[in-house]
């Protein structure tokens, strides 16, 4: 059976109540957040408008239904990390090793290298095993490890630190 193709898109303030169900999966996963409350739709739909033109979420749809969505967010406040962004990907449960995150980080990266930021950074679970294959996967690179960053339910968890240069520039130039 050949599976629909996915399609990505910027979110509107109307799939907030899909992207925090997705959100919320992740949540409870404990695999992928140091959240551990769940989002509302109100706080997403505040959430997407705040961060306006400059960060945008990328939602992937199949079948014309979101199964999965990439965001960022300023690394840091200092005019020098402008073009830096710390990006975050959710994929629904049912759609998880389809292609969805792929779709969706590859959109992410191309979106943001097109409003001139030349760096994607994330902090991934040790044990999110799916998570750091995609980002590989992505081109991304594995720069380092957190080691014991923040507990999660009691337990100290390592957080990996992947990054991608995204603007076509070999480093250095």
């Amino acid at each position: 059976m050949t599976r629909k193709p996915i399609t990505t898109r910027l979110a509107r303030g109307a799939d907030a109540d899909t992207i925090a169900a997705i959100y919320n999966e992740g949540i409870n996963d404990g695999m992928a957040t140091f959240e551990t409350e769940p989002r509302t739709a109100a706080e997403i739909a505040a959430l997407l408008a705040g961060k306006h033109d400059r960060y945008p979420t990328i939602v992937a749809e199949r079948d014309g239904r979101i199964v999965g969505w990439a965001s960022a967010s300023p690394y840091r406040s200092r005019p020098a990390y402008a073009g830096v962004a710390e990006h975050s990907v959710y994929v629904a449960r049912a759609a998880r090793g389809s292609g969805v995150g792929r779709a969706a980080l590859d959109a992410l990266c191309r979106t943001y290298a097109e409003r001139g930021f030349w760096k994607l950074v994330s902090r991934i679970f040790s044990e999110n095993i799916a998570s750091l294959v995609l980002h590989e996967r992505c081109g991304f690179r594995v720069v380092g490890v957190y080691r014991r960053h923040a507990k999660l339910h009691g337990k100290w968890r390592d957080c990996v630190i992947v990054e991608k240069l995204i603007d076509g520039r070999e480093p250095g130039l």
